[in-house]
């Protein structure tokens, strides 16, 4: 059989002849020497499918965020105002490494071009770097308008940190027991299983003696116009139809 063509070398997506011949012996292809040289036979096109979906390349990685960037390109979008940002959204603690949260991909970005007449945002991926995909944020390259001095973020820094502590919930102190409710709590919690039972059995007698003299007829004669007091316990029934 001929040897493959330059286009099915193209269709497998391999650099080289030696890559592609390194691929078709994995997939079980059959191979013979001419002058000296590997040479693969012609795939199947059942083969030819499996190969393409086993050297399939992956997804690039993102990549790391640069610093700074020397690119004269500006995105169309409109500029981020720094007054507009929550404080806590940007850094500017170190003026010449400035830093501040992406409005698209939410991710901390470095301000390029600090002593340029430009400031903007260098070009980045959506995600982190090194496991996300590469895919660009439509903010890279976004102008930055520092319309904020860096003591103005300073102190709307320092406001916003005192509103959020206003606004977190305090522990409410439960309202002291009276001495006499904190000894009845404290007798009950160290009550045991057989000191109520000790409790129970020296009240018994005295509920027998109650429940005795609840049965007890009282003395004296019955009342002449009352009715009698019934001794057994009725129980109606339904009439029958």
């Amino acid at each position: 059989m001929a040897p493959p063509n330059s286009r099915v070398l193209d269709s497998l997506h391999v650099r080289s002849s030696a890559d592609a011949l390194s691929v078709l012996q994995d997939a079980g292809l059959p191979v013979r020497l001419v002058g000296g040289e590997s040479t693969a036979t012609q795939p199947r096109p059942s083969e030819l499918q499996e190969i393409r979906m086993t050297i399939t390349s992956a997804m690039p990685k993102a990549r790391k965020r640069p610093t700074r960037t020397r690119t004269k390109r500006v995105s169309s979008l409109p500029a981020i105002k720094l007054s507009q940002l929550p404080p806590s959204h940007i850094d500017l603690r170190d003026p010449l490494h400035a830093v501040l949260v992406c409005e698209d991909c939410e991710t901390l970005v470095p301000i390029t071009g600090m002593q340029d007449k430009i400031q903007k945002l260098v070009p980045h991926h959506t995600g982190k770097a090194g496991e996300a995909a590469a895919i660009r944020c439509r903010s890279s390259n976004r102008r930055v308008e520092f319309d904020m001095t860096i003591p103005e973020w300073r102190q709307a820094l320092t406001d916003a940190v005192k509103e959020a502590s206003s606004r977190q919930a305090t522990a409410v102190l439960p309202k002291a027991f009276s001495p006499q409710t904190d000894r009845t709590l404290r007798s009950r919690a160290e009550r045991t299983l057989a000191g109520r039972l000790a409790d129970w059995d020296a009240v018994l007698p005295r509920v027998a003696d109650a429940d005795k003299s609840r049965r007890a007829v009282p003395a004296g004669d019955a009342p002449v116009e009352g009715p009698a007091v019934p001794l057994t316990t009725l129980h109606p029934k339904r009439p029958e139809r």
